[in-house]
């Protein structure tokens, strides 16, 4: 057992219900301690541990003693080999997941920390639920402690078949862990490219509890966990207040939470979302304040934002939280929350108020990988990231941006990439002020980006997701006041768009990137 947690509870269990032990190696010498009288599993098989212990349990005395079934002639075929049943397998596997994410971990100490007759064990007793009860989880010692002492030493049906379904899951779900881990290797041993496609994924989900519901009210949904361990998890989110989350809840706040990890790289910063497309940003002075930060994210579209998601990179606190309940919210995602703000917060018991613990860590590994189903089939790709930003970019045109230029398109070429396509993205001062997305033109986009920003639009710096097909985007903008543009360039028009930035004295940079975002 490599998971000695609540070992001294187990104990107990077995001394009370005067169950006959049989062990391996540390857990021989733990559960003695604990005065439990415990066989060696060598002494009863009569077979010595092989291999450097590779070979404890794999035996037929073992095997057989589990997989019978409590039919007459198994019975007798038990007793004629000298062999007894078997009523209680209780394993913890190998930490092979623990052991791969270690630092410095190699291909050679993973492969000894695969399980071989742990696995083994665990299916040939979920296998015989009838009568063997199968435990992989520390955490169900008291409902087996529970059972054994109010139904006379034995386990009811019903959870023989909870503990066999749990344990199907677990192995399943470890050896998914092993597949995906070996995928990372080439024939020959060496590792490939991290962010490669995949001939098969892997993908285990622990069931996280139900949603309120899905997209619409006669949907239901659920969410399942998934830790890749190098990313922060909403599914670990800490609901510090408010209403049972939805299936959009969580699909703006994952949102939200991508896009606040991109703009923290610009300081302090704030996002909004609605209907999984951002309606404000801003970055800032930490010394100003988070709320201030928040206050000048929501003016960009304050209508938008009625029913929003909220990101925020800081503690919330009592000034912040006051900014939040003046305005109607659904989610509230931050790292951390004040006393005096919780109070604040709870004048609106409604409001879902999210601690995402490790929010802003740095990820380890290639991005993450996101799916999508479609029908018959499910679609992967690696979450997009800015590679080339903004200061890494090509100027252009003739006029290169100023220095508050630059920090504006930095911001709004941030932004950007979590909007809909097509996209575009207008900032000043720090702080998003037009936004157009979801547009099956990208002049349209400009136009409804350049509409929401209004006066705001004068001295702006604007973001495409893509490039302008035509000249015709470039102008508008020029119309609204804009002084800067970030694109990724690569049109059969670049020249022609190039140079109606240069008639309009507007600075240009290509970054070679595109952010699609459907």
């Amino acid at each position: 057992m490599s998971d000695k947690r609540g070992l001294d509870r187990l104990a107990q269990i077995l001394i009370d219900a005067q169950v006959e032990v049989l062990s391996t190696g540390g857990t021989y010498e733990a559960l003695t301690a604990l005065g439990v009288e415990v066989v060696k599993v060598s002494e009863y098989t009569g077979a010595p541990e092989l291999l450097g212990g590779r070979v404890k349990t794999l035996h037929p005395r073992i095997h057989a003693g589990i997989l019978a079934l409590p039919t007459a002639e198994h019975e007798d075929e038990l007793r004629l080999h000298g062999i007894a049943a078997i009523d209680l397998v209780i394993v913890n596997l190998y930490p092979f997941v623990e052991v791969i994410r270690r630092p410095g971990c190699g291909f050679d100490e993973a492969i000894e920390n695969i399980d071989i007759g742990g696995p083994t064990m665990l299916r040939a007793a979920a296998k015989s639920w009838q009568r063997v009860s199968v435990v992989v989880d520390p955490g169900d010692y008291e409902r087996l402690g529970v059972a054994l002492r109010e139904h006379g030493n034995s386990v009811p049906e019903a959870l023989r078949r909870s503990f066999s379904r749990k344990a199907f899951a677990h192995t399943a779900a470890y050896d998914a862990a092993i597949a995906a881990y070996l995928c990372g290797f080439d024939d020959e041993g060496a590792p490939v490219d991290a962010a490669a496609p995949r001939s098969q994924i892997f993908v285990v989900g622990e069931a996280a509890g139900a949603l309120r519901y899905g997209e619409n009210p006669h949907q239901p949904a659920r969410l399942y966990a998934v830790d890749d361990g190098e990313s922060p998890s909403l599914a670990a989110a800490i609901q510090r207040q408010g209403k049972p989350l939805s299936y959009n809840n969580l699909l703006d706040a994952d949102g939200a939470l991508s896009l606040v990890r991109d703009l923290v790289a610009l300081g302090p910063a704030a996002a909004i979302l609605k209907h999984v497309s951002p309606c404000g940003a801003a970055v800032g002075d930490r010394a100003r304040g988070i709320a201030e930060i928040f206050e000048r994210a929501r003016a960009c579209d304050p209508e938008s934002a009625f029913g929003g998601i909220v990101a925020l990179s800081e503690e919330v606190d009592e000034a912040c939280a006051t900014a939040l309940v003046s305005g109607f919210l659904e989610v509230v995602i931050a790292p951390s929350y004040s006393a005096g703000a919780l109070a604040l917060l709870a004048k609106k018991p409604n409001l879902r108020a999210l601690e995402v613990p490790g929010m802003l860590a740095p990820r380890r590994g290639p991005p993450p990988l996101r799916l999508r189903s479609i029908a018959g089939g499910l679609l992967a790709q690696r979450e997009d990231q800015i590679g080339e930003g903004v200061a890494a970019g090509r100027v252009v045109t003739k006029r290169a941006p100023t220095a508050a230029e630059s920090l504006d398109l930095e911001l709004a070429w941030r932004v950007v990439k979590a909007v809909r396509s097509n996209a575009i993205v207008l900032a000043r001062g720090g702080a998003s002020v037009g936004i157009g997305g979801g547009q099956t033109s990208r002049v349209e986009a400009v136009r409804q980006a350049t509409a929401r920003a209004g006066a705001q639009g004068v001295g702006a710096a604007l973001a495409s997701d893509a490039f302008f097909p035509f000249r015709d985007g470039p102008d508008q903008a020029a119309a609204a006041g804009v002084t800067a543009i970030v694109q990724p360039g690569g049109s059969v028009r670049d020249a022609e768009v190039i140079a109606a930035a240069d008639e309009h004295g507007i600075a240009m940079i290509f970054t070679g990137e595109r952010h699609f975002r459907h």
